[in-house]
């Protein structure tokens, strides 16, 4: 018997992620188009990929419970046939004998008859427990170790979720953070539904929900789709409308939406210049973009690598107006300093505020490129501030909650400067609940059903 097509999908999409440290949403669309998988195999290929992807340290702290050495001596492709089998049998309705079986035939056709013996006994044992049991007998005492028992359960390394209960505790306070820790979490590892941006002066919310999509919770350009391929709707093909996550959305609005002061423009929209500087692969250039050519300003998009470069160009082109898009290196601009009203920094960090959607950055993310990615963060910032004129405001973004990428690095950055204030960006996010005391805004996943980014405006004086 052949291993079905659905299955095989799945562990080359985990092969990818382990061997060339590709991304299962980029690996798997491709993967699904070229073996032509029919709707329900592709279903089946995604919720196996991504499963395995999130319940990854879950299910390696199960299988080591099964396994008679430790899996670090497992051959990569046999501990991935296994975790694709845990998932299965632990989080998902197939009958264990036909997990059992599709993993041992999967374990045929891509290794050895030796594994093909481990990976049957191994799925045997794991068979016997559910999830719940297997957790209570591998997981630490959650009394005496709270974090590497959420850990376990949750399956998330160590490290993240005690910086998740740090952001937790420093926006929404510790009781809040200790009682919702395990929601984020869990929120962490649901499967995030598709959500659409209407760009300005190209399409609106109402346009996109006649195609079949419902209207978006806060963004008014904003728009999720129940089902179906996004680039099957006519907007989306077209390049009226993109796929970008409505926390990205609420981020490039308020910086659009906050008032600038003094200037040659007078706080006027007349010529102003406006600069994403790290603008790939171009979700929040685009909305700036029709934005600003709605009120006759002009956007530079500044992308270090060429290919998200000409990802940025690519969204750009349907916008009416000068946009230009350069590839350059926003730590040493090629322009004069002061010449921007308004500056997007969406800074390069972990990305830990969007595993929902990358589950396997999880897992590849260490703590010291917290610390790496701040020094780039804190010299992006600084740079932004010295290209905006007086007056101009900069938004500083992550998707990352990361105090260490997010609040510690603009107060490092204001603390070294006399010519900055910090506003208040809540009056920017109308319609959004429980953004906290501010002045900056975090949004969660499991609050606000968005990737947790973060916001903070500053104003150049």
């Amino acid at each position: 018997m052949r291993t079905d097509p659905a299955r095989l999908a799945a562990y080359d999409t985990l092969r990818a992620v382990s061997d060339r440290e590709a991304y299962a949403n980029l690996v798997l669309p491709k993967l699904l188009t070229d073996r032509r998988l029919d709707a329900r195999d592709a279903a089946l290929a995604t919720e196996l990929a991504y499963g395995a992807l999130r319940g990854r340290g879950t299910y390696d702290a199960i299988l080591a419970e099964c396994v008679d050495r430790p899996l670090a001596q497992l051959d990569p492709e046999v501990l991935d046939v296994l975790r694709l089998g845990a998932h299965q049998l632990l989080a998902t309705r197939i009958p264990a004998h036909a997990a059992v079986d599709a993993s041992v035939e999967l374990a045929r056709e891509v290794t050895h008859e030796g594994a093909v013996r481990m990976v049957n006994a191994v799925l045997r044992k794991v068979a016997r427990g559910d999830l719940r049991d297997w957790v209570n007998r591998v997981a630490p005492d959650p009394d005496r170790d709270p974090e590497g028992y959420l850990s376990v359960y949750r399956s998330h390394p160590v490290w993240v979720v005690s910086a998740l209960w740090d952001a937790l505790a420093a926006h929404r306070g510790k009781e809040n953070a200790y009682a919702e820790i395990d929601r984020l979490l869990e929120a962490d590892n649901l499967r995030p539904g598709v959500t659409l941006a209407a760009r300005p002066g190209l399409c609106e919310q109402a346009d996109l929900v006649k195609q079949g999509a419902e209207p978006g919770r806060y963004a008014p350009t904003a728009a999720y789709l129940p089902e179906g391929d996004p680039a099957h709707l006519e907007a989306v093909a077209r390049g009226r409308a993109g796929v970008q996550d409505e926390g990205s959305q609420l981020v490039a609005l308020a910086l659009a939406a906050a008032p600038l002061t003094g200037g040659s423009s007078g706080g006027h929209c007349d010529d102003q210049l406006w600069l994403d500087l790290c603008a790939g692969p171009g979700g929040k250039a685009a909305l700036l973009a029709g934005t600003a050519s709605q009120r006759d300003a002009r956007l530079v998009a500044v992308e270090l690598a060429p290919h998200r470069a000409r990802l940025v160009k690519r969204a750009l082109q349907p916008i009416r107006g000068v946009h230009k898009v350069i590839t350059a290196d926003g730590t040493q601009p090629p322009w004069l300093p002061g010449v921007f009203d308004r500056v997007l920094v969406d800074a390069p960090c972990t990305g830990l505020g969007a595993l929902r959607r990358r589950p396997e950055s999880r897992w590849r993310r260490k703590p010291a490129d917290v610390s790496l990615l701040a020094v780039l963060q804190k010299q992006l910032l600084a740079s932004a501030l010295d290209s905006t004129r007086s007056g101009g405001l900069v938004a500083y973004a992550t998707c990352s909650p990361h105090l260490a990428e997010t609040r510690l690095v603009v107060e490092d950055v204001l603390a070294r400067r006399d010519d900055v204030e910090q506003l208040d960006a809540r009056p920017y996010f109308p319609g959004v609940p429980e953004l906290g005391d501010g002045p900056d805004v975090q949004l969660w996943p499991h609050v606000h059903n968005t990737d947790a980014m973060y916001l903070a405006l500053l104003r150049r004086r």
